[in-house]
């Protein structure tokens, strides 16, 4: 009887080691394709033993805390309609379409600044339905979570952490002149030979160029930490009640996950807490359907083009889409 016993004990030992393993996770809540690209990240997480869960809002375009999944949801109120979040999305995907190219800098820039404080406005309403409910925050803190996972689309994730003391990891592709991992991340970017994201720049770069480069990082850090950061800078004061900025709160994260691979970007120096994690997202293939695989087998070897506009666009007009196919139609199919 007694080795009987120690043989239960021994096995209780071990299915209480490899239980402590998982962890508990708190994800932010994010939306369209950052959500899309998120899920198999969070399913790998279940995978392995985790406990994860989902902050959702009541009004969400893509997130939805009613579907089944291998996850938990928490959702939190919002005083925002779907309309209202399809409509900042409408018109950044519009801008940046289709006025942009008839657009001088100048007005390209007002209004990008105006887009964005919409969309920053909205997302402090976001905000709000997490850090000041009580009810949300109770649930939280009793949560005792071992880690906040979050995408730094929407705002809020760093100061959540601090209030409930627990480490943060972001994933993130990258921000515009890599403000976020430059300013609040401290990762250092020569702009002799790192050039800033969304410049157009590669890392051979003229004396003009590297003119240019150093122009374009210093202009996005005014625009973003003098316009766009000074409405969530004062937000962020007012709840923990000392004046804090969201660059400092951001430059606490743990592990930068950048949705990327080292040799798909430019040279550029790194510290230890930047990871590279591309493909992260990617799942194995799964068949076409039938009518699919009929078509792409008979084009034989002229092969075909996939194509696809994001997860924003949801109808395109008959006459765009033969627009699309005409050009699409001119590539060469190159053997090697």
């Amino acid at each position: 009887i007694s080795a009987l016993r120690l043989s239960v004990c021994v096995l209780l030992l071990l299915c209480a080691a490899e239980n402590s393993n998982g962890g508990k996770i708190l994800v932010w809540y994010t939306e369209a394709s950052h959500w899309i690209n998120m899920k198999p990240v969070l399913e790998t997480l279940v995978d392995r033993g985790h406990q994860v869960t989902v902050l959702v809002p009541s009004a969400s375009m893509f997130m939805n805390s009613s579907e089944p999944s291998r996850f938990q949801y928490q959702p939190f109120d919002v005083d925002v309609s779907v309309k209202d979040i399809e409509k900042v999305f409408d018109d950044l995907l519009h801008f940046s379409i289709y006025e942009m190219d008839f657009m001088n800098p100048i007005q390209i820039y007002m209004t990008f600044i105006d887009l964005t404080k919409n969309n920053m406005n909205i997302s402090l309403k976001f905000l709000d339905g997490v850090v000041k409910s009580e009810t949300i925050m109770k649930k939280l803190k009793d949560g005792n979570y071992d880690v906040l996972f979050a995408d730094p689309i929407y705002p809020g994730y760093d100061l959540t952490a601090e209030i409930l003391g627990i480490p943060l990891v972001l994933s993130l592709r990258f921000s515009l002149a890599h403000y976020w991992e430059r300013m609040c991340g401290q990762l250092p970017a020569p702009p002799s030979f790192v050039p800033a994201a969304m410049s157009k720049l590669t890392d051979k770069m003229d004396f003009s160029e590297r003119l240019f480069n150093v122009l374009f990082y210093a202009l996005q850090d005014v625009v973003i930490n003098q316009f766009i950061l000074k409405d969530v800078n004062k937000y962020y004061s007012e709840v923990k009640g000392t004046p804090v900025t969201h660059c400092k709160m951001l430059g606490k994260a743990d592990i930068w996950l950048l949705r990327t691979y080292w040799d798909f970007d430019f040279p550029r120096p790194l510290l230890p807490n930047f990871k590279f994690v591309g493909g992260i997202h990617c799942r194995p293939a799964k068949p076409l359907p039938e009518e699919l695989e009929k078509f792409v087998q008979s084009s034989g070897d002229a092969g075909i083009v996939v194509f696809s506009l994001g997860s924003m666009v949801k109808n395109v007009s008959t006459e765009k889409a033969n627009l699309i196919a005409s050009a699409l139609a001119h590539f060469k199919i190159y053997k090697y």
